[in-house]
């Protein structure tokens, strides 16, 4: 079967990728990602590591065209745990920028080099494209496994509801190894349409010049970003190219949602607010741009092919109207399951179409749905989905006695040690999280409950001498 990936010199001399240094057809794109894929045997396990520079895109579009399977991490990763998923995975090739390690290399190409580790070829499923993280920068090993499908279905369907046209032009806000960042990536090239590339951050005044100078027409970006430019007070301004923003990552605040939709309205453009998860690939649902203020707070109805289902404590599908239930998804995009280890890439389809989310939902009268909680201790942090039991992990290797609890784009750390601050510089800097995701707090005890499990709920009665 030929997936959008290897159709794309049908775009011929189209414009693909956009750097503040150099364009890059489509033609060029699809000859030099075989270019690259010509050094790599097909079904090889390769570690790309992920910066929004055109060499990064390319590289992927090398391996998904060479049938490779590529394991995206971020170029920040810390470089313990860098070392200890090659120990754990043993990738034959690396795609990394020059200066990310110091091996030499058997092919190079825009500052990116390719890296033979001499690694003997993993046992693989034959349908396996993709693994991406699912927990954050959080030191797990877990990646979830995506097949080849489960990219094309997504892709389709995203770009269905968002009507993604070949003169569309994305610009990155957002790093390529998390969904949402390769979506849009994802989303654009199957149509035919331009990726502006930068590294620079919507708060820097050089990507606001970079968006107007090419004509962007959409970015999108998670709630803390919004929150931001809020404040910046973007949208009391005029993008003329602008046609429509997307926002995922996390629950964006209901007023903020209702600003900026109406905000979207009067300059004639569109605020579309989506929900999703790697273990869906990247989008399940959207909610429509003309009802974003009068829905504000809902994360709309299930994408193109997918559906939704809420369920009880005992897994009874719920069928009345503004009843909180565990959220289900169906669809060809849920992932085939998770990989711990190399072994586990062999493995087929564990999930067959069926995602347990594990957030509490409700749907209203109109059948829009309205997440209300999570059922298992992850938080959203800036987009990325941090497990909080993993953070206490990190920290108790340190030998410190620590409980997590938290929120969206914030976590709040409870110690019986002293060095609350030496514990947040340490979390920060593994993590790669900024420093005031974090506050800690000194106690004497943990609350534990006779069977020994901590209890999370006593902890705001015990803090005091908070350091953040």
């Amino acid at each position: 079967m030929q997936y959008f990936w290897d159709k794309l010199e049908a775009y011929s001399e189209k414009i693909a990728l956009i750097s503040e240094n150099e364009t890059v057809s489509y033609n060029e794109l699809t000859n030099t990602a075989d270019m690259i894929a010509e050094n790599v045997p097909e079904r090889s396990l390769v570690f790309l590591v992920c910066q929004n520079k055109i060499a990064s895109v390319i590289g992927y579009l090398a391996f998904l065209r060479k049938r490779a399977v590529t394991v995206l991490l971020s170029s920040s990763i810390d470089a313990e745990l860098f070392e200890k998923l090659k120990n754990i995975y043993k990738p034959q090739y690396i795609w990394c920028p020059n200066d990310f390690l110091e091996d030499s290399s058997c092919y190079s190409f825009g500052g990116y080099k390719l890296i033979s580790t001499g690694n003997d070829s993993p046992i693989m499923n034959e349908d396996l494209a993709l693994l991406v993280t699912t927990s954050g920068s959080t030191g797990s090993p877990k990646f979830v496994r995506l097949s080849y499908q489960n990219l094309q279905s997504n892709t389709e369907a995203i770009n269905t509801f968002l009507e993604v046209l070949a003169e569309d032009k994305a610009i990155t806000t957002l790093p390529m190894n998390y969904v949402y960042g390769l979506s849009i990536i994802n989303s654009h090239l199957m149509a035919g349409a331009g990726l502006i590339i930068t590294e620079k951050p919507v708060f820097d005044k050089k990507f606001w010049g970079i968006f107007k100078n090419y004509g962007a027409t959409t970015f999108g970006t998670v709630p803390y970003i919004y929150e931001v430019l809020d404040k910046l007070h973007f949208f009391n301004m005029d993008f003329p190219s602008l046609k429509y923003i997307t926002q995922a990552g996390g629950k964006l605040n209901k007023a903020l949602h209702k600003k900026i939709g109406k905000a979207m309205v009067e300059k004639g453009k569109k605020l579309i607010v989506m929900y999703g998860a790697s273990e869906a690939t990247a989008r399940m649902s959207y909610l429509p741009p003309e009802i974003s203020e009068e829905k504000a707070g809902s994360i709309g109805i299930s994408i193109p092919g997918g559906r939704f289902e809420l369920i009880d404590t005992n897994g009874k599908i719920i069928s009345e109207s503004n009843t909180i239930g565990e959220l289900v998804y169906y669809g060809d995009n849920v992932m085939w399951g998770y990989a711990d280890n190399r072994d586990d890439l062999s493995k087929g389809d564990e999930m067959h179409g069926r995602l347990l989310t594990g957030d509490l939902a409700k749907r209203d009268d109109d059948g829009y749905y309205y997440i209300v909680g999570r059922k298992s201790r992850f938080v959203k942090v800036f987009g990325n989905r941090v497990s909080l039991s993993e953070i206490e992990e990190l920290l108790s290797k340190e030998d410190y006695q620590t409980a997590c609890v938290g929120e969206d784009n914030h976590i709040r750390i409870y110690t019986t040690s002293n060095n609350t601050d030496g514990i947040i510089d340490y979390i920060s800097k593994k993590t790669g999280l900024n420093r005031r995701v974090f506050s800690a707090y000194y106690i004497s005890s943990i609350p534990r409950n006779q069977a020994g499990k901590i209890q999370y709920s006593k902890l705001e009665n015990f803090h005091k001498n908070p350091s953040n």
